[in-house]
């Protein structure tokens, strides 16, 4: 027999049909990490399931793990209500929704809690609802080295990763995919000591809107050198909500390019 869990606060970050009449869900839990959850009946036009499994919205879980005869990867959504949250995301903040999505998919296993970046994407979503465009990139970023950070791939910003050196506040620093925080050389787009100093006492803070401040400092700097570090731990310099956005952009989105995650 399928055991019962908990109720669990989570996420809906992508689902797919099953059926004629259901779905598996891919879901950003906060005390089990990502889990694949069949939804059955969820089509259908008067289940109780369809309307709380919304992207973006925050939602109370229950599911049954899987009987010994079924893949033991896979549960069972048993109820889904919705837990309140902020405005439904649009426009470009929709797409940012979807890459802090993508992100999450692609570099979390199954089954692994990270309850400081669950609480991380929650805290995010309204800095992408209020579609500033100072706000929103700060946000972007500052998920982008919590979830690093939570992953183990993020080196210690406030010190040169080979030596172990404290990077001093007026010195120029890059941060390299594949060696850490190294000095910068004449020509580089450097990010200041000072800044990896910050970004390094927010993130020990773990809060949010410090972080996210900080991160409003770095500029493409920071942006480049997030996404060359995501890039090459996931493999690939392609994201599939970046090619959707850059595609839109081109047929019948008014969107600023520099408003890509």
């Amino acid at each position: 027999m399928a055991r019962s869990a908990q109720a669990s606060a989570a996420f809906v970050l992508h689902r797919y049909d099953w059926s004629e009449t259901s779905l598996i869900l891919d879901l950003f839990t906060r005390d089990r990490g990502r889990l694949a959850a069949v939804a059955k009946g969820a089509k259908r036009p008067y289940s109780q399931l369809r309307p709380a499994l919304l992207p973006f919205q925050r939602v109370l879980v229950s599911v049954s793990q899987a009987a010994k005869d079924e893949a033991p990867d896979i549960v069972t959504l048993r109820s889904a209500e919705w837990a309140g949250g902020g405005p439904m995301l649009a426009g470009v903040a929709l797409f940012s929704g979807f890459y802090l999505n993508e992100l999450l998919m692609k570099l979390l296993a199954r089954q692994d809690p990270h309850p400081v970046l669950f609480d991380a994407y929650a805290a995010t979503l309204p800095a992408l609802a209020a579609s500033d465009e100072l706000l929103t990139p700060a946000a972007l970023r500052a998920f982008e080295l919590v979830l690093l950070r939570e992953i183990g791939l993020l080196p210690q910003l406030d010190h040169f990763t080979a030596t172990l050196r404290p990077v001093p506040a007026e010195g120029g620093c890059l941060l390299r995919p594949e060696i850490g925080v190294v000095e910068a050389g004449p020509g580089d787009a450097a990010m200041t000591g000072s800044l990896l100093q910050r970004l390094q006492r927010a993130l020990d803070e773990g809060e949010m809107a410090v972080l996210q401040a900080a991160c409003a400092e770095g500029g493409g700097a920071l942006k480049a050198a997030l996404r060359a570090l995501l890039h090459y731990h996931l493999g690939t310099s392609r994201l599939r909500t970046r090619e959707v956005m850059i595609d839109a952009q081109q047929q019948w989105l008014d969107v600023p390019r520099q408003d890509m995650p």
